[in-house]
């Protein structure tokens, strides 16, 4: 998962945009599946807690929602007034970690991670659909 998150943030490293994150932790929860990471900044590279700290800041949303954010099929600002994403700690550096995935060029993701990401946003976007909103994409698709 490191090498990946690495490979994913490769640019915004190299310029120092995860600066605002060292000596400092950020727990990611994906509550439908009780999975978490905590994440830092350390030596210009992003580590993963191989102990339990103590985070800064923590996001947890369910992977679905959390998969329309990274999609950029959601806003992760109107999901936090839905009571889908929620943000608790450091409120100042909870602002400046949601900025930075805002800034991310998902045009810089390795063409094979931007198809997946794209695709299951997409797929998940369709399933939340209601089924009015359903029958519209298809009777648009079949036009």
């Amino acid at each position: 998962m490191l090498e990946a998150l690495n490979n994913v943030f490769k640019e915004a490293l190299e310029d120092g945009d995860f600066e605002f994150l060292e000596g400092k932790w950020l727990k990611v929860s994906i509550k439908d599946m009780s999975l978490s990471w905590c994440i830092s900044y350390k030596n210009e590279q992003l580590v993963v807690a191989d102990k339990e700290v103590v985070e800064d800041v923590s996001f947890s949303g369910n992977l679905n929602d959390l998969v329309l954010i990274a999609g950029r099929k959601e806003d992760p600002d109107t999901m936090f007034f839905q009571r889908r994403l929620s943000i608790e700690g450091d409120t100042e550096l909870g602002l400046e970690v949601k900025n930075l995935m805002d800034s991310v060029d998902l045009d810089l993701l390795p063409k094979p991670m931007k198809t997946l990401l794209n695709q299951l946003a997409d797929f998940v976007q369709k399933g939340v659909q209601s089924p009015d909103t359903q029958s519209e994409v298809m009777n648009a698709y079949s036009n």
